[in-house]
Formats: C-alpha cells, sequence, structure tokens
C-alpha cells in the first residue's frame, strides 16, 4: 500500500514545491540587479527607458521602481525597498538582499521537509532575537558636532565629501530637536538646481518660476498668502452662463474678485502661492504692484511654505471676506527675492518652524539627478544616526549579530530553529556580498572576519575591501545608522515570511465592465 502511495506523493510535493521555487527564482533574479551596487566597490546600473532615456545609479529603491517587474513575488521585494525608503530613506540595497537571502534559505529548509509555518515561526522569532542583538550594540551619537555624524553621510554619501559637508552644515543650521521631530524628512530639504554650485541657504529655495509678466523682484519682507484652490473669481458653470441670471453671477462675481485685490496691499501681501492657475487679471493686479504669484505648486510645497512662514491655507471662498477676517491666514517671511539665474524663490527669515535647503548642483541633468539620490542617502542616514545611533559598517554588525543568534539557535528545540538558522545564513549576506563586489572569495573572508571577532570580542572587525585583510570597520570611519539596519532586517523578515507562505498563485478575475 505504501508504494503506491508513494509516487503520488511525491509528484503532489513537487507540485507544491513548482510555487515556491517560481517564487524563489524570481526574488534571486530582482535580488540580482542590486547585488552588484553594495559595498565601496558596487558599480553602477544603467537603466534604459523605452524612449531612450538613461537613467545611472546604484541607489536599490530607483533601480527596482524603475524596472520592468512582472512577477507579483518580484513586486514583493520592490516593496521592501520602497517602505525602507519612507521609513528610513537609506539602506534599500541592504533590506533587499537581506530579503532576497532570507526567501532562499527559508526555501531550501522547505524543500528539506520542514513545515513552512515552522520556518516561518523560526524566521520570526530570529528576526527578533538579531535585532535585540543589533539594538544592544548601538552608539550614541554625542549631538550635532559629533565627528561621527559627518562619517555616516561621508558612507551613505557613496564618499562624496562634498556633499557630506553640505548635509552637516544644514543639520547644524537645523538643529537637533528639529532633526528628531517624527514626522520631519532630513531628505525633503535637498534639492538639485541645473547649473547651480552646492550651497546651504538658511530658509526655502522653492524651485518655481512666477506667474508673473515680469520677473524683476528685488529682495523684500513680505506678507505670504496660500490659496489650496486657483487664485480667480469663483467660476459659474458653462452651462448656467447661457442664461442671463448665470451670466449675471458670473459678473457680480467677478466684480467682487476686483474689490478683494484691494485688499492684498492693504494688507502688504508680497508672495502669494496656489494650488492651482492664476487669473489673468489677478495677475496683471501683482504685478503692478510688485506682488509675486506662484502658480500650480504643489500641495507638498505649500505644507511647506505654510510651515515656515506660518501662512494658513485658505480656499478662494474666503477672499470675498473682509481683509480683516481672512488677515489671520497671512504668514510673513523677513526676505522674499526670485533668482533669476537659477529659476527658484528664495524666502529666508520666516515666522514658522525652522527650515533649510542644500542645493546639490551638477554638470548635467542625468549627472544632478544621481547626486540629488546619494545626497539624500547622506541626509537620511545622517537623521537616522542621530535618532538611534550607529553601528559598525562594511557587515561586520551583522557578523556579530549572526554568531549570537547561532548561540541562540542551540537553545531552540524543535523545527522552528531550522528558520532560526535561516536568518543567521541571510546576516552573512551583507558581508559575503561586499567582498564578492570587491573581487574576493566569500566564504573565506567571512570565516576570517568571524574569527576575527571572536578573538578580539569585537563587533567592529570586517574586511578591507581594498587589501582584503581584516580592520576595525569603526576605526576607519565605515559606519551605518543603526535604524537603517534593524528596519532593513524587519522589513525583509516580513517578505520573506510571506513569499514563503504562497502556496498557490492564482490570477483573479477582471472586472466586468459596465
Amino acid at each position: 500500500m505504501s508504494q503506491t502511495r508513494q509516487p503520488g506523493a511525491a509528484q503532489e510535493s513537487e507540485e507544491a514545491y513548482a510555487t515556491l521555487r517560481n517564487n524563489v527564482n524570481a526574488v534571486r533574479a530582482i535580488c540580482s540587479a542590486v547585488e552588484g551596487t553594495l559595498g565601496p566597490k558596487g558599480l553602477d546600473t544603467m537603466l534604459v527607458g523605452a524612449r531612450g532615456e538613461v537613467i545611472i545609479t546604484n541607489d536599490g529603491v530607483t533601480i527596482l521602481e524603475k524596472m520592468d517587474v512582472a512577477h507579483p513575488a518580484a513586486q514583493l521585494l520592490v516593496q521592501v525597498a520602497r517602505a525602507q525608503q519612507e521609513r528610513i530613506g537609506d539602506g534599500t540595497t541592504t533590506a533587499t538582499v537581506l530579503a532576497g537571502a532570507l526567501v532562499a534559505e527559508g526555501a531550501r529548509q522547505v524543500m528539506r521537509g520542514v513545515p513552512v509555518a515552522k520556518v516561518v515561526r523560526g524566521i520570526q522569532d530570529g528576526v527578533g532575537q538579531a535585532a535585540q542583538a543589533l539594538s544592544s550594540r548601538a552608539r550614541p551619537v554625542l549631538g550635532l558636532d559629533d565627528p561621527v555624524l559627518k562619517r555616516v553621510a561621508y558612507v551613505a554619501g557613496r564618499e562624496h565629501a562634498d556633499l557630506a559637508d553640505l548635509i552637516v552644515s544644514g543639520a547644524r543650521q537645523l538643529g537637533a530637536g528639529k532633526l528628531c521631530e517624527e514626522n520631519f524628512r532630513f531628505a525633503d530639504a535637498v534639492h538639485s538646481l541645473g547649473q547651480a554650485s552646492g550651497e546651504v541657504w538658511p530658509g526655502l529655495i522653492v524651485p518655481k518660476r512666477p506667474a508673473n509678466a515680469q520677473l524683476d523682484f528685488p529682495a523684500r519682507s513680505a506678507g505670504v498668502l496660500i490659496i489650496q484652490d486657483a487664485f480667480g473669481p469663483e467660476e459659474v458653470a458653462e452651462e448656467a452662463l447661457t442664461t442671463e441670471s448665470g451670466y449675471g453671477r458670473h459678473l457680480q462675481l467677478r466684480e467682487q474678485f476686483r474689490d478683494a485685490l484691494d485688499s492684498l496691499s492693504e494688507l502688504q501681501v508680497g508672495l502669494i502661492a496656489c494650488e492651482r492657475g492664476v487669473d489673468g487679471e489677478a495677475e496683471q493686479y501683482c504685478t503692478d504692484r510688485g506682488i509675486m504669484v506662484l502658480q500650480r505648486v504643489p500641495r507638498t510645497w505649500l505644507r511647506r511654505l505654510s510651515d515656515y512662514t506660518a501662512a494658513r491655507p485658505m480656499r478662494r471662498s474666503a477672499f470675498y471676506r473682509p481683509a480683516a477676517e481672512w488677515s489671520g491666514y497671512l504668514g510673513y517671511a523677513g526676505r522674499v527675492a526670485y533668482d533669476e539665474r537659477l529659476e527658484c524663490v528664495r524666502i529666508a527669515d520666516g515666522r514658522g518652524q525652522k527650515q533649510v535647503s542644500i542645493v546639490i548642483g551638477a554638470s548635467t541633468n542625468e549627472i544632478a539627478g544621481e547626486r540629488l539620490r546619494i545626497a539624500r542617502d547622506a541626509a537620511a542616514a545622517l537623521q537616522a544616526a542621530l535618532r538611534s545611533g550607529w553601528l559598525p559598517g562594511g557587515g561586520a554588525a551583522e557578523i556579530a549579530a549572526a554568531y549570537e543568534l547561532e548561540r541562540y539557535r542551540e537553545t531552540v528545540r524543535g523545527m522552528e530553529g531550522f528558520g532560526v538558522e535561516a536568518v543567521v545564513h541571510a546576516l552573512r549576506k551583507p558581508l559575503s556580498q561586499i567582498v564578492v563586489n570587491a573581487g574576493y572569495n566569500p566564504l573565506e573572508k567571512v570565516e576570517e572576519a568571524k574569527a576575527a571577532q571572536l578573538a578580539a570580542s569585537s563587533d567592529a572587525l570586517g574586511i578591507d575591501c581594498d587589501t582584503g585583510a581584516v580592520a576595525d570597520m569603526a576605526e576607519a570611519g565605515i559606519i551605518d545608522p543603526a535604524d537603517v539596519k534593524l528596519h532593513a532586517l524587519h522589513a525583509a523578515g516580513e517578505v520573506a515570511s510571506a513569499v514563503l507562505r504562497i502556496h498557490t498563485v492564482i490570477k483573479m478575475r477582471q472586472p466586468r465592465e459596465e
């Protein structure tokens, strides 16, 4: 009886593993696209669009988001990188590499016969233990003058010293309190402007050209009005304009709007930023009186303007009220000027929250885009280090955590231990990939680093990618923010658990068109 069941059981097992193998292969293909960019010897990837547009980068999230990814399991990996970027702003390649390694090791255990539920539970347990090991090793940053911050920005900024200097300078102008605010993203303060030289502006630089017919706006103090709407009279429906009453209503609204424009001079408004377009008559009125108007400003920029100048965004319907009623919506800036060379508006001495603008320049648009991505990574890494502390980089901290996890695995009874073992292997992957990209044997170098750490009782020993020798990463200034590593590990564990649990892939029925 048992012999007659074996072929069927084997076939059923192979069919069950077919989906897993397919998902693992898709994840592996995605990982291979970013692994080669990891570490100081990592190389760039060229992305070519359908119309010939080119992006050259080694930024993990940019590569993954621009790739043509159709496989559903592969898309989960893209989501890991996106989540890492949104939450931390750096470490997307590390998160992707860890996730790929966890999926591969977890699948290997499943194909050995370990139940998926046991492997997944072990992975979750192992990730939790590894995160504790990394957190306990984090070193604090001793304020904005701590030289560690410069090293963090330098490493995350791919050894661009000029960008690291700009990021540190901007951070010091903002202050630690602002950088540690929960909802503040320092990377959003970094901008790229064509033909600009690097600078830190103590305020906002809005990359917008005024809607005014003439652009001669000398620097001046100004009241700031923000309109989350069009800057013009309220509109009457086109159907209504064909009727006498509708057209009369249109004329009435336009007359009321003309009268309301005089309030701008009365309240000394010098800058108007609106989310939609500007009425021609309103633009001419403002031009005649030296009031700068910015149209079609994205809502994110309106929010930043609001925070910096203490202006309260309003709808255009409020504009019809007496000036005294809506004057409370106005913000204030001590300096507003248009920079015609860079085609941007410079705003300083705002009444509201402190802001800086870090300008990154380059000779071409392609290079400017990549330098902008690098600088934003550096800014995000600096902010993360200030909040969470730092750890030795170059994969050294992960090797130390892997050794602790190996000791923990010996205490785990049951098949969950195989999932913990998968995490151990994944933690070694960053260093392994870094030395591969540097041209060394990963098995040899990982074991060298592990043995050196045990002999010296140090979690900072890793591999010098120039010489291949064991080196102290902390002394060499190769350091990473603790939050980057922790979030990457948690995100990798979540996506690995999700991929391993997939038993069947079914195409959804398309909704019927009404």
